[in-house]
Formats: C-alpha cells, sequence, structure tokens
C-alpha cells in the first residue's frame, strides 16, 4: 500500500458490488488483513436470448466482468478478441476461456483508445456485450472513429430496494468504518438507502473510498441536493481495483 489514512483502521470494511465480484473481493481483503461484509447494492440477473451471430463481428468489447458471466452463459464461442475495459474484466475474460485479451486498465475513454490503436473499422462491427444500463457512450466515443458498435444486452442490474439489519445495525453502532464504492450507481443507491432508513448522520465516522471522482460525486449527494457527511472521501489515483484498496489504512 503507498497511500494510508490517517488514524487507527476501520472496524469494519462494507463492499457494495455484486455478489459475484464481491466474494473474491472479500477474499482479498482478508489477504490484507480487512474484516469486510457484503451489502450487494446490485444483483446481476441474466437476460434470457438467442446465442449472438458473430458472423461480421470483429471483436467483443466488455465493460463489466458481468457481461463476460452473460456472454459466457449465452455462448460456448470464444473465437473473438476481447476488449476489456479493466483488469478485473479481463481477469473475468481469461476465467471464461477467451485466448485474445487486451485490458484497458481504465475507464470507457481508456477502452475506446484501446480499440483505435489496434481495430480497423472496415474490419467488421464491434459487439459490446452490455447490461440494460450503462455508463458512458461507448458507442458514440467509436462511432466518431468510424467504427460501427452493436450493443447486446445480456444482463439487468436490479437495485437493492433496503439496507440489511446487519448494515443498518453495524452503521448505527459505529461498527462500519468504511464503504468501498466502485460505480456511480452503486453509490448513488447505497446513499438513496442510507437516506430511507434514517441513517445518513451514521456515516460521520465512515470513509468513502471511491474508484473514480464520478463515483465519489454520487457518494457525496442523495436526494435533492443533501450532502453526504462522510468522515472522508478518498478518490483512487486510477480507475482500477488495486488503486482503490491503496487507500485503505494498514491493517492490524
Amino acid at each position: 500500500m503507498t497511500e494510508k489514512q490517517v488514524g487507527s483502521p476501520p472496524a469494519r470494511l462494507l463492499v457494495t458490488r455484486p455478489l459475484e465480484d464481491a466474494a473474491p473481493l472479500v477474499r482479498r481483503l482478508r489477504a490484507l488483513g480487512h474484516d469486510s461484509v457484503i451489502e450487494p447494492m446490485l444483483s446481476i440477473v441474466p437476460v434470457e436470448g438467442p446465442e449472438p451471430d458473430l458472423s461480421n463481428v470483429q471483436a467483443l468489447l466488455f465493460t463489466s466482468a458481468n457481461g463476460v458471466r452473460a456472454y459466457a452463459k449465452r455462448t460456448s464461442r470464444r473465437d473473438r478478441p476481447v476488449h476489456a475495459v479493466g483488469d478485473a474484466t479481463a481477469r473475468a475474460a481469461r476465467d471464461a476461456g477467451f485466448p485474445e485479451i487486451d485490458s484497458a486498465s481504465g475507464d470507457v475513454y481508456a477502452l475506446a483508445e484501446r480499440v483505435r490503436l489496434q481495430r480497423d473499422p472496415a474490419g467488421g462491427t464491434l459487439l459490446h456485450v452490455a447490461g440494460s444500463k450503462v455508463a458512458g457512450d461507448l458507442a458514440g466515443l467509436l462511432g466518431a472513429s468510424g467504427f460501427t458498435v452493436q450493443r447486446s444486452v445480456m444482463y439487468d442490474a436490479v437495485p437493492s430496494r433496503r439496507l440489511s439489519e446487519a448494515t443498518a445495525t453495524f452503521l448505527r453502532t459505529s461498527s462500519i468504518g468504511g464503504v468501498l464504492f466502485f460505480s456511480p450507481r452503486t453509490a448513488r443507491s447505497f446513499v438513496r438507502l442510507l437516506a430511507e432508513a434514517g441513517l445518513v448522520d451514521c456515516c460521520r465516522t465512515v470513509d468513502a473510498f471511491c474508484l473514480s471522482p464520478a463515483v465519489a460525486e454520487a457518494a457525496r449527494t442523495y436526494g435533492d441536493g443533501g450532502v453526504t457527511p462522510w468522515r472522508s472521501v478518498r478518490v483512487a489515483s486510477r480507475p482500477e481495483q488495486d488503486a482503490l484498496l491503496e487507500l485503505l489504512p494498514d491493517a492490524g
């Protein structure tokens, strides 16, 4: 860890990722000496559909590990190169059996730039495997460079309707010291549920660890201009999990 939080380590870290992504993160946190609990803000539900037609597709674009897993449930084909938004998505693609993977190690802007450098618009369509809601305009970014991007919705991310009683109790008793946020949508969902449960003031003893400035902005506000009173809002130096974990205090 290269950047340290001043003060004692948090009693617990709260992981807000969907279960499929939260479980390996919790194992990583445990290896680093951190106690953590999971409070998923989204549940990933595959969308039924036919096997994708790859006849004119030159490459696959994945902007989340959820997209990789949804694609793998639809088809056994792994014969197209993959462009992944980040390293975690690239790892999911490797686990799914794709042999040719390029990671942008960033956001949709970095992904678009990698595709521009490595692909030819005349080489065929780019298939973006996505959820029902997407962050950023990947098709617009690449379309401006002459690429044709086909978006295929293969999963839905259903937001949580309430905080669990266990998490509410942890917050009321100041037993949560930090919350990890990986997307604006999960951050917005969390602070909304906090407000609905009347627990916003509990954030005064909690640090928000955010993957990007956009995530941090979503974590700071709720409702009609309400400001979430976090003890601190920390932003990763780059939009990668390892950079986010660098923000955490020493454990032990």
